[in-house]
């Protein structure tokens, strides 16, 4: 029996051995969706994880940015996910994404595998991920598993579990910023497992990584198609957020905030909520639907877990403020949660946050009390310090004090974070010292003109109070300095944070250099060394409250002193009237030249104002000040065309002064040919009734009748300003102007044409012929048969017989043809000699000599 039962096993042993490895297509899915799980795609997702976690503890929102992401494991600024069914749909919620970079694709289609081109070769399990990143271990584990343990039949994926491996492939490779290898994989999905159910997920990363690569037709269009199916609710979810960030990113924020508005209602996590109702808020401020923006604010701050997130959500409440609601409600309700528990330490921002809302309530001077409250706080987020310079900086500038605005947007610039606004408060900083060098010198050249005007009996009047009162103000300055030395070295009683006598450690007072024991100012010796170190370091200072800020707005005062060339070093001839007036010029050249200076500043500051701050009307109120002072002609002429320039297209009434100006006192210049024929946009098709108005000009025109021909031109162009036609009109107005009124009327008027209708035929023939008038080429008219024609001084030729003078080939370079004139089109005829005179003169010329617009 015992024989029989050892060969049975031998059999069997023997025939297990000989039978056929199954092919891996021929193994059971069951065992390969199993082992593809507990082997390598574990592996793999614990690896994504990892990275989830990494960024969720590293995220830190910038709130200063103009939108902030929905997902907090971000390194930009809008938000990426992990997906795997439903429960993966979830855990998308904490992802993030980096920049896209294009990378490489198979030769077949197929997503590459290890090794392939355009991938992370496979490494060894021992050495794989040695100096890798998570996302490259993740990526090579999910290429793993795709090879190892795909089952493919007739075209169709049969391992469902290689469905999460290409999630994770795609996810991966987005976040490593190789968003078209991703749709590479998420490719092989659609056409190996069209039939998955999980599919909507992969067509939500095929819509990120069409965002991440910026086609967004085709994200969108993803997106929507998504939108109008009945999917999962975990993917709506998902869909929701990728979609409105997708919109944001392309420019579209009303859409944006209605996607907003699904997202908000469609997650229920309290995190999620409160920072989609964040990112909503941003986009209707953008807007400007400041109301629905607060609404959305407050939802913000009622479901924000983050300490930062509820105190940056108040402060966008009261930055929303519409200035007609509760104020006093508002303002009491800040103040009293800025003192409870933790808020405390974030004072400094509440003050901030009370003083844009008194701002908005139009109680600008409560505004600034809390803006300088907020300087007195300790800082908590050196951006919004910044803002709080930059808002005090604001108030002086609306007060024209360029000195003080500057000191405080360079203490702005010197603490701000946030580089965005470093840019954009780093010019207008600069901006505001070009001005107030202007303004200053304005202001001291205007008061020694004024002193000059006056009369010695006037100036002793006004020196004699000058003095009074700087003996008062020297006075109270010498009492206060007194008072200050009698407290000097006691306690003064105060135990306040802020006072030195607050605590007994031995780091209460700070060590100048000086190392002593016992009490400080017991030893004489220390104190004097202490005393002097201290003015080393922080100058000489007067014994009063806050002494670090009451010295900031000193060292304003100071600077405009320098800037008025008032000296701060007191001259023992001070109070005495006759040491003010001996200074004061009396030399007529140096009053022409200071009235020279003082009105080029003035021009200067009023183009500044314009193009630095877009102030039309403070910069026309400067022009026009300047223009009533009489200035030098100049000076007076670019006056004149600032104020019409920028005032003739939006407030015609502004500029009608200045027009009338140039019309009347400079009729011949080409400021005044500017004023009468301001640059047109557009032209709309030329009508029957210009055409017409136009062959009479014509006529007029060569029957010599040149001012009534003008006549007629004038009131054509004042009907039909926007005629196809008027570049026309007005280059046969420049003939007519050239035959009345000689050449140097003719090439202002040729000026003007070149610089407004550049790109016209007009345009293009009136530089032409300014190359020819303004060249040193002497101009020899002739006949018909080539005979020279005498000339007038002007240039104009002297014709021998009427009829000769009716040809407009013999009348002036460049006539109009009676063939253009039936046709209606622009000239395009010039005289032979003419054109061959000035093709010579541009080829030995590299540079048109047509003049361009005044500045």
């Amino acid at each position: 029996m015992k024989k029989n039962i050892l060969f049975l096993l031998v059999i069997c042993l023997v025939a297990s051995c000989a039978t056929k490895t199954k092919k891996p297509e021929q193994r059971s899915k069951l065992l390969k969706g199993f082992s593809t799980y507990y082997n390598t795609l574990f592996n793999a997702k614990d690896a994504l994880n990892s990275e989830f976690t990494s960024r969720d503890k590293g995220h830190k929102d910038n709130f200063y940015a103009p939108y902030i992401s929905i997902l907090t494991i971000d390194e930009q600024p809008l938000g990426s996910d992990l997906g795997q069914s439903q429960a993966f749909a979830e855990n998308s919620m904490k992802m993030a994404e980096v920049a896209n970079r294009p990378a490489g694709r198979s030769n077949s289609g197929v997503p590459n595998m290890p090794g392939g081109p355009g991938n992370t070769p496979a490494r060894p399990d021992g050495e794989a991920t040695k100096g890798a990143t998570t996302l490259e271990i993740a990526e090579a584990k999910a290429l793993k598993a795709i090879n190892k343990y795909s089952v493919t039949r007739n075209g169709e994926e049969k391992n469902k579990q290689i469905f999460e491996a290409y999630m994770i492939l795609a996810q991966s490779r987005i976040y490593r910023g190789k968003s078209l290898e991703a749709l590479d994989a998420l490719n092989y999905v659609f056409t190996h497992m069209k039939d998955d159910k999980r599919i909507p997920l992969a067509r939500i990363y095929q819509g990120l990584a069409y965002d991440k690569i910026k086609d967004y037709h085709k994200a969108h269009e993803t997106f929507a198609k998504l939108k109008g199916e009945k999917i999962n609710k975990s993917y709506a979810k998902l869909l929701s957020i990728y979609y409105s960030e997708s919109l944001l990113d392309a420019g579209k924020k009303e859409d944006a905030a209605k996607e907003l508005d699904a997202a908000y209602e469609l997650n229920s996590n309290r995190k999620l909520k409160s920072r989609i109702a964040y990112l909503r808020g941003q986009v209707l401020e953008n807007l400007g639907q400041n109301d629905k923006a607060r609404e959305s604010y407050t939802a913000a701050y009622k479901y924000a877990n983050d300490f930062e997130f509820e105190v940056k959500s108040q402060i966008a409440i009261a930055k929303t403020f519409n200035g007609k609601g509760d104020y006093n409600g508002a303002k009491n309700y800040l103040e009293g949660i800025s003192k409870k528990g933790t808020y405390g330490s974030r004072k400094n921002e509440f003050y901030y946050a009370l003083g844009l809302m008194a701002n908005k309530a139009g109680k600008k001077d409560e505004a600034q009390q809390f803006f300088r409250k907020s300087l007195f706080e300790k800082v908590s987020d050196p951006q919004i310090r910044g803002l709080t310079y930059y808002e005090i900086g604001k108030s002086y500038l609306d007060k024209n004090d360029y000195i003080g605005a500057g000191s405080y947007y360079d203490s702005a610039l010197a603490v701000m974070t946030y580089e965005p606004s470093k840019i954009l408060l780093k010019d207008q900083s600069a901006y505001i010292k070009k001005i107030s060098k202007n303004y200053y010198l304005i202001k001291k050249n205007d008061s020694i003109l004024s002193l000059a005007k006056m009369d010695n009996t006037q100036k002793t009047d006004f020196f004699t109070k000058h003095i009074a009162k700087l003996k008062a103000k020297e006075e109270k300055e010498e009492q206060e300095r007194r008072r200050a030395e009698r407290n000097k070295g006691f306690d003064s009683g105060d135990y306040s944070a802020n006072s030195i006598f607050a605590n007994n450690n031995s780091n209460s007072f700070e060590d100048f250099g000086v190392t002593t024991k016992g009490f400080y100012f017991s030893n004489t010796g220390t104190v004097s060394k202490g005393t002097s170190t201290f003015k080393q370091t922080w100058g000489d200072r007067a014994l009063a409250d806050n002494w670090r800020y009451s010295k900031k707005m000193a060292s304003i005062e100071d600077m405009k002193n320098e800037a008025l060339g008032v000296t701060s070093a007191p001259n023992p001839r001070r109070f005495e009237p006759a040491y003010y007036i001996e200074q004061i010029p009396t030399d007529q050249g140096k009053l022409s030249q200071l009235k020279k200076d003082r009105d080029t500043a003035a021009l200067g500051l009023g183009v500044m104002y314009q193009n630095y701050f877009t102030n039309t009307p403070l910069a026309t109120k400067t022009l026009y000040d300047l223009v009533d002072v009489k200035p030098e002609e100049k000076v007076m002429l670019q006056a004149l065309y600032e104020i019409f320039a920028m005032n003739y297209e939006k407030n015609p009434q502004a500029s009608e002064r200045a027009k009338q100006i140039l019309l009347a006192d400079y009729p011949y210049t080409s400021y005044a040919e500017f004023a009468r024929n301001p640059k047109n946009k557009s032209f709309v098709k030329s009508t029957e009734e210009v055409e017409n108005e136009y062959k009479k000009a014509y006529a007029l025109f060569e029957s010599e009748k040149f001012g009534e021909s003008k006549q007629l031109i004038d009131q054509t162009i004042q009907k039909y300003p926007k005629d196809a036609l008027v570049p026309k009109l007005y280059l046969l107005n420049a003939f007519n102007s050239g035959k009345s009124s000689g050449k140097e009327v003719m090439i202002l008027q040729l000026e003007q044409i070149a610089l407004n209708y550049s790109k016209t035929p007009e345009g293009i023939r009136a530089k032409e012929m300014l190359n020819y008038l303004k060249s040193d080429l002497s101009f020899q008219a002739t006949d018909n048969k080539g005979n020279a024609v005498p000339q007038q001084p002007g240039g104009v030729p002297v014709q021998p017989n009427a009829q000769n003078n009716n040809s407009p080939q013999q009348m002036m370079n460049g006539m109009p043809q009676k063939s253009e004139i039936q046709s209606i089109q622009p000239l395009n005829n010039i005289d032979t000699a003419v054109q061959g005179k000035a093709k010579k003169q541009n080829d030995n010329k590299q540079e048109s000599k047509v003049p361009k617009r005044p500045q």
